[in-house]
């Protein structure tokens, strides 16, 4: 499916209803989250920057993000959202940062508004930029995109910052500027998160981040409120390197894997999710290919 289609058929798809989107890393988890019926997925920047051994601190790059997102959209047709932290510089950095990440494939990414060096939206110590900067940059990602159904959606950090009336005015203002959707981070109850709705009608994005400042709500309750994107952008990652911890131990303490064996994929099923008979397949056609068959194909 060309990806304008992908694009397109989510924003159908959120026109008429609310979606989850799980954070993944790898090809891997694509697959199983497509396999599991999800519609959409979500490429964190906490997520990405923790697989790379880093702390949610703006280290990571562009390069690297762009990479990660084409090795997710290269592995599954589900459209996938990229986390594109501040955009990775000023307006005209801004400019570059779309036309690559939409040059991989996404159906969309989110910049917020938070100034370098940056934190996870759910800790301290974050300054935000000015309002009119912010809208500097989203007329930029709005300029810079060539697939008008690509996705730009501005996050306001300023809850946190400045208060739950500015991140309301910041949010409009951001919609005003051409902003498709808000994702309002770090509100701190149920109360605030229907509040918001109430007040920024439009694409809403959820965050179910464990360990945060928000409430763990359900997806139809989010839904309900009016949000149309509930993300859990390190949730997989999180039981993921749980597991490894806990498999380590054994390795360490036991001396082997046997106990560990019904936690995990088996043989067949990893090959299942890699298409491993697909492979087989094609290999021994080309390798039962007379030269016959190979010269009536060349002509």
């Amino acid at each position: 499916m060309a990806h304008s289609d992908t694009r397109a058929r989510l924003r159908q798809v959120l026109e008429r209803s609310a979606i989850q989107m799980p954070g993944v890393l790898d090809a891997i988890q694509a697959r199983l989250a497509e396999r599991l019926g999800f519609s959409g997925l979500y490429l964190s920047g906490a997520g990405l920057s923790a697989s790379l051994g880093l702390p949610d601190v703006g280290l990571i790059t562009l390069t690297e993000l762009v990479e990660r997102a084409r090795l997710i959209c290269q592995t599954s047709t589900l459209p996938l959202l990229v986390d594109a932290d501040t955009g990775f510089g000023e307006a005209v950095n801004v400019e570059r940062t779309v036309r690559l990440l939409e040059a991989t494939g996404v159906a969309g990414m989110h910049m917020e508004d938070q100034e370098l060096p940056k934190r996870c939206g759910h800790l301290s110590g974050k300054r935000l930029v000015a309002t009119e900067v912010m809208v500097q940059k989203i007329r930029a990602a709005v300029a810079a995109r060539e697939d008008r159904h690509f996705l730009l959606i501005a996050r306001t950090d300023a809850r946190a910052v400045e208060g739950f009336e500015s991140a309301i005015r910041r949010a409009q203002a951001y919609l005003a500027a051409g902003a498709d959707g808000i994702f309002p981070e770090a509100l701190e109850s149920a109360e605030e998160m229907a509040r918001f709705a109430q007040a920024v009608p439009s694409l809403l994005v959820a965050n179910m981040t464990e360990f945060g400042r928000s409430p763990l709500l359900d997806f139809s309750t989010l839904a309900g409120m009016g949000y149309r994107i509930v993300l859990y952008p390190v949730t997989l990652a999180r039981l993921a390197w749980k597991a490894v911890e806990a498999g380590l131990r054994e390795l360490k303490v036991h001396g082997h894997q046997r106990g560990l064996l019904p936690h995990m994929l088996t043989r067949q099923e990893l090959y299942d999710l890699l298409g491993y008979r697909d492979y087989e397949e094609r290999d021994r056609y080309y390798f039962a290919a007379t030269p016959e068959m190979s010269q009536h194909s060349k002509e």
